[in-house]
């Protein structure tokens, strides 16, 4: 635990999702922070303040606060945009179709490469502001849009550079098995060998957190992906893995053997699919935002995956081509209204869950000794904030113990 100046916020209500179940409601509550990390979460009435300064004293007045909202699965770092193929898809091209033409990922693929690196940080640290502003203290940036050594790497520091001068945590995810670069037609089984020399170089430079992989019927196939997997395996990297979006192609399963933090999209899980990923632990990341937007039918298997137990999480998956949302608001709205989980269900999706999906256990709640990163709300419980869209009611922002973001009440 970090130690430093106290900071006292009280006279709020917090939502602290303390245990496995439950809001967590502490009505007249009283955080306090000693650096980084609280040291105290629970009733005003009961708080005897730790020694130490105490450097600030913040009066809530009844105010709603949550934890830190966490985006656990985004693709920030991008040049150029799809709204082309938006159209073309609402005159019915499907987005298969516009992948093998040479659109889709490709497309996004030509632009990222074109872009400076200034580019790539103005762009990416813009949406990553319009997520803060909205109560997001944690992200996760895939790359994925470089496929080349130089390129993939380039987008890696990019992401790593906004979490060093934004007040905002980010981690790195390494995703080079995201397509086949247009250099590679008819050879992916030598862009997966290539693909996989990268990640040694990523990690000793310091850029990579996480490895995962896109195994579907226009991506890559589970014997490819596994091959990804083992070379993160021999680096010490965790896996994650986009997987049965389009088609059930087993890759919860390969994931779950292999101890993924996550696996993302899932609409086409299978029951056998579920059970694998009960018996890792392995969270499942929902993401409406896309299925919304590639206009879906088939939702993920949310009823299977609350009775085996299975963590759900909920993510914007902001990306150029199927899910450009800078709200992860919005995201937890779909979540419930399109996926029908229940707005508890939701909120853990976009803390304590999140927070598993990326191997991060030292936040998502508003415990003593986890990191200070925490949300006061105009509202006065956190199914409201599900319950309405294209309403942002976030008033103040607290990263690490410091006020990081400030919004006059709407």
């Amino acid at each position: 635990m970090s130690s430093g100046a106290l900071r006292l916020w009280k006279n709020a209500r917090l939502a602290t999702f303390a245990t496995g179940q439950g809001w967590g409601l502490v009505d007249g509550g009283a955080l306090v922070c000693a650096g980084q990390h609280f040291v105290w979460a629970g009733p005003l009435r009961d708080l005897q303040m730790p020694s130490g300064e105490l450097r600030a004293e913040h009066d809530l007045q009844g105010a709603l606060v949550t934890p830190g909202l966490i985006d656990c699965h985004t693709h920030l770092v991008y040049g150029g945009d799809r709204a082309a193929e938006f159209e073309l898809r609402l005159q019915g091209a499907r987005y298969e179709d516009i992948a093998r033409a040479g659109g889709g990922i490709r497309s996004t693929v030509a632009a990222t490469r074109a872009a400076s690196s200034a580019v790539l940080f103005q762009t990416a640290s813009a949406r990553a502001q319009a997520l803060m502003q909205e109560g997001v203290t944690t992200l996760e940036i895939k790359s994925g849009y470089g496929l080349s050594a130089e390129h993939e790497t380039r987008c890696l520091a990019v992401a790593r550079r906004i979490g060093a001068e934004l007040p905002v945590s980010v981690r790195t995810t390494s995703l080079g098995a995201h397509a086949l670069p247009p250099e590679f037609t008819g050879r992916a089984d030598d862009y997966i060998d290539e693909a996989c020399t990268w990640l040694a170089a990523q990690q000793s430079a310091g850029l990579v957190d996480a490895v995962d992989a896109f195994c579907d019927t226009i991506g890559f196939t589970p014997a490819q992906t596994e091959r990804i997997f083992q070379a993160a395996q021999r680096l010490g990297l965790p896996v994650k893995l986009h997987a049965e979006q389009l088609s059930d192609q087993g890759g919860a399963a390969l994931a779950a053997r292999f101890g993924a933090l996550s696996c993302d999209h899932l609409e086409h899980l299978s029951a056998a699919g579920v059970q694998a990923l009960r018996a890792s632990g392995t969270v499942a990341v929902l993401l409406p935002g896309a299925y919304y937007f590639l206009r879906d039918t088939q939702a993920p298997p949310v009823q299977m995956l609350r009775d085996a137990g299975v963590p759900m999480a909920v993510a914007t998956d902001h990306n150029p081509g199927s899910s450009p949302t800078l709200s992860l608001l919005l995201m937890m709205n779909m979540a419930c209204t399109l996926f029908h989980m229940t707005p508890e269900e939701a909120w853990r999706g976009v803390t304590v869950n999140a927070a598993r999906a990326l191997g991060l256990p030292d936040r998502g709640q508003l415990l003593p000794g986890q990191r200070a990163d925490f949300v006061v709300w105009n509202a006065e419980h956190p199914r409201e904030i599900t319950y309405r869209f294209g309403h942002n009611p976030c008033r103040q922002v607290v990263q690490a113990g410091v006020v990081s973001n400030f919004r006059e009440p709407a």
